[in-house]
């Protein structure tokens, strides 16, 4: 009898540790940038050199839960299961493929396009140059899962007032409704705001977005780029926020809300 205990208790702490990856899907220029930030603080919160490896007097902890975020490769380093995507490649050339953490990924996670950006365009995003671009990134979505012992779900960042991250953000929700039916879809979305907006058709965007929002998600974040301002100015000092601050503080929120799946604790 306390034998078969040990091999039930043995069981379930396997098939917990292998069951909690989860993908992340940055989807346009706001979608980026978080990423950036984000995944910058997670490899310092665990100790991940930019080139994705440990440093030599580091080891992995032992409960699995470091994978939740990461797959580590044959050659010893660690790659974020995250997917970088926009119509237009200039935010992902300057912050991802040339930034300080190149090295961590792999030239196939970051997806973009060639003919354009989406000029602040719901439908350019979502019916002709997203459309387009749409085979390319489920692909690598497929790749990215297919290296997962026991996909969780995902999370998806982007803005709702951009064209990109809301025309092909909602076309990309929409396709992993039908890909992946039964898993988790998560979105922490930048939503528009009168004090701090770049264009004129946001409004219409968001309205737009909002509704796969509602069809296609489990679960959304919205972050007022107006309400973050403020918090870096009046909480956190900051006299002059860029979008560089907003970003860090969208990604110490991240951090917070998934700090339980990347560490050892009750749920790993």
């Amino acid at each position: 009898q306390d034998l078969i205990h040990c091999i039930a208790v043995n069981h379930f702490v396997y098939v917990n540790i292998n069951m909690r990856e989860l993908v992340s899907l940055h989807v346009g220029q706001a979608g980026v940038q978080i990423g950036a930030s984000a995944w910058e603080l997670y490899c310092l919160e665990h100790g991940i050199l930019p080139n994705g490896q440990l440093p030599p007097d580091e080891t992995m902890d032992g409960t699995g839960s470091f994978n939740t975020f990461f797959r580590e490769t044959d050659a010893g380093r660690y790659v974020p299961r995250a997917v970088y995507v926009d119509l237009e490649p200039n935010v992902v050339d300057s912050l991802v493929k040339q930034g300080p953490y190149k090295d961590m990924y792999h030239p196939d996670q970051m997806v973009t396009g060639s003919d354009g950006d989406a000029a602040n365009n719901y439908a350019r995003g979502h019916y002709t140059i997203g459309k387009e671009l749409l085979d390319r990134v489920m692909d690598q979505v497929r790749k990215i899962s297919d290296f997962c012992e026991g996909l969780q779900g995902f999370l998806v960042f982007h803005s709702t007032g951009g064209g990109t991250g809301s025309g092909f953000g909602s076309l990309l929700l929409e396709n992993l409704t039908v890909d992946f039916p039964k898993k988790v879809k998560m979105a922490f979305s930048i939503t528009p705001s009168p004090q701090l907006s770049s264009a004129v058709v946001e409004p219409y965007n968001s309205v737009l977005s909002t509704h796969s929002l509602l069809e296609h998600t489990d679960l959304t974040f919205s972050l007022d780029n107006d309400a973050l301002y403020n918090v870096c100015n009046k909480a956190l000092g900051v006299e002059t926020p860029t979008y560089k601050n907003l970003n860090r503080l969208v990604a110490q929120v991240v951090s917070s809300l998934t700090a339980s799946l990347r560490f050892s604790g009750t749920l790993n």
